[in-house]
């Protein structure tokens, strides 16, 4: 979005002769949500923690306006009427600073809960990133000749009790996409919470709301990046490829490992209501992206995507009780859903069980209790890298992938595939994740 005026030339006026008859939802601009909530990578605290922490947020809420006016300037360019928009994100910036400070008075009298207030507050931070993002574009583009609406799911000053699906048939109801171009806010205010469930997966599970309740024929997301057979910057430009078709299947495995084509809570609605996805690189437009349906399978056997995350912690629990007993890791699970922890992968024998689990959920608190329960509980920073694919059920070829990481002189730690065979798992040691990349990727991929 930062680079908006880039956008208007390869994706909203590509095809200047059909304009029309699409709905763009837009996110924030490259920090903003950031600064609202906190890093999505590092957590570095944004200005919902000074909220939650009743320290001195509104300066920062000013100091944020400043930065959305600069934004604004450097769009003027392009068509923004940058003092309708600075006066237009300004009013909800002041707006939102007294709701805070109400909100701040009702929880500092400790008469109301606080969890659902703070998460009320998250709500309306959210929301102030995607109204100024999606006025902007409508605004340009309404500046250059075309008809525009920009569509504020956010519910300002809406206080009738809708859900999200209600909001956005309610918005939509009176427009007609073939003859307007709709710019619509990522974030959707509904009774039931938009963050509750999803946090800052919000603007693709509103994209996917969107296209499934207005029947899309076609649901397209654009980054600045083709999804590859693999990462450019580790196995190189000129052998990574653009992955020209896939399944809903291999997208829910990138997802595990932190490479979201898109959030799988939101892809399950296009997924059930047969909607394709399209994922495109805004910035090489006459390229026709990557088309992930429900049905697709390679015709031929192969890798289509080798990736995977270094940002992972080995859990194992070694327990000589588990051996033949019924239901050992129930307890094992129970202790993770208190801790709201999901593995990426689990790998056992008779009395080990390893889980692999994102580093920032390998938490002291986690480790203790397991610790309490079970004989020995060792943790280690790992790596792990997969080999993924629609039909990747040949012979040989996990023998393939262990002999390119055992020829790079790789060990591998662990192992993992299911029958279903759309992902090879291997777990190696945190500094060879690059070299494991590159190695399975020209094994497998070239």
């Amino acid at each position: 979005m930062s680079r908006f005026p880039e956008i208007i030339d390869n994706v909203v006026l590509h095809d200047k002769d059909d304009v029309y008859g699409r709905i763009y939802v837009v996110s924030a601009y490259a920090g903003t949500t950031n600064e609202l909530l906190e890093h999505k990578k590092t957590g570095k605290p944004g200005i919902y923690k000074l909220f939650e922490e009743q320290e001195n947020y509104p300066i920062k809420m000013l100091t944020l306006r400043d930065n959305l006016f600069r934004i604004n300037e450097s769009f003027r360019d392009a068509g923004l009427e940058v003092e309708e928009a600075n006066e237009f994100i300004g009013n909800r910036i002041d707006l939102a600073i007294n709701i805070l400070r109400s909100m701040d008075n009702v929880l500092a009298s400790g008469y109301v809960t606080r969890g659902e207030l703070l998460l009320a507050a998250r709500e309306l931070l959210a929301s102030l990133g995607e109204m100024h993002s999606a006025f902007n574009s409508a605004n340009i583009l309404k500046n250059r000749g075309y008809n525009t609406t920009f569509v504020d799911l956010s519910g300002w000053e809406d206080g009738r009790q809708l859900t999200i699906d209600d909001r956005i048939k309610d918005s939509f109801d009176r427009l007609d996409p073939f003859s307007t171009m709709c710019f619509a806010t990522g974030y959707t205010k509904g009774t039931e919470g938009i963050m509750r469930e999803f946090d800052r997966g919000y603007s693709e599970v509103t994209f996917s709301k969107v296209a499934v309740l207005l029947g899309a024929s076609e649901a397209i997301i654009h980054k600045e990046y083709h999804l590859c057979s693999g990462d450019p910057l580790t196995v190189g430009e000129n052998n990574a490829h653009p992955v020209c078709n896939t399944n809903y299947d291999v997208a829910d495995q990138l997802a595990d490992v932190g490479m979201e084509a898109i959030h799988p809570k939101a892809s399950k609605p296009l997924e059930i209501n047969s909607i394709p996805i399209r994922v495109k690189n805004a910035f090489d437009p006459d390229h026709p992206g990557t088309l992930i349906t429900k049905e697709f399978i390679a015709p031929t056997s192969k890798v289509e995507i080798v990736t995977g995350s270094d940002s992972v912690a080995c859990l194992e629990i070694h327990d000589t009780r588990m051996v033949g007993e019924v239901g050992f890791d129930l307890s094992i699970m129970n202790i993770f859903a208190h801790h709201r922890v999901s593995y990426i992968s689990k790998v056992t024998n008779a009395n080990t069980i390893d889980l692999i689990i994102n580093e920032k959920d390998c938490t002291p608190r986690l480790v203790a209790e397991l610790s309490d329960t079970f004989e020995t509980v060792t943790t280690s920073l790992v790596a792990i890298v997969c080999a993924i694919g629609s039909n990747i059920a040949q012979p040989g070829i996990m023998s393939k992938a262990a002999k390119a990481l055992a020829d790079d002189k790789i060990n591998i730690l662990a192992v993992s595939q299911t029958s279903r065979q759309t992902n090879m798992q291997f777990i190696v040691k945190r500094e060879q994740f690059a070299n494991a990349q590159r190695a399975l990727h020209a094994a497998l991929c070239m």
